[in-house]
């Protein structure tokens, strides 16, 4: 039989934003009678803190840019293969050579 205490954790899984704003005014409206209510309650406080706290990241997010800036960079590349090759009828590996680039920049300086 559930009870009516507005300082018990939700256990059937993560509870809403709302709800958990509820319980905190129902709790700042009805304070702790006693002492050792008080120093009960900080304590859950802290361990849902500690354990809020402990979640890791199984990807770092260090390493979520660095493989987000190589598939970038893949994209690129694989773009130019296929717009030279493909659409321009050249040979696609002929976009990764400096002379190709060189002769581009030439064109659109007018040299």
């Amino acid at each position: 039989m559930p009870t009516n205490n507005p300082t018990k954790e939700i256990k059937q899984g993560p509870a809403k934003r709302k709800e958990q704003k509820e319980i905190q005014k129902q709790s700042a409206k009805q304070p702790a009678s006693t002492e050792t209510d008080k120093k009960t309650e900080q304590e859950q406080q802290g361990a849902e803190k500690k354990s809020n706290q402990a979640r890791r990241r199984i990807f770092p997010i260090w390493l979520r840019i660095v493989v987000v800036l190589l598939l970038s960079a893949l994209a690129l590349i694989l773009g130019l293969m296929f717009g030279y090759g493909v659409l321009g009828d050249g040979k696609p590996t002929e976009v990764l050579e400096l002379d190709t680039w060189q002769h581009i920049v030439d064109i659109v300086t007018g040299k």
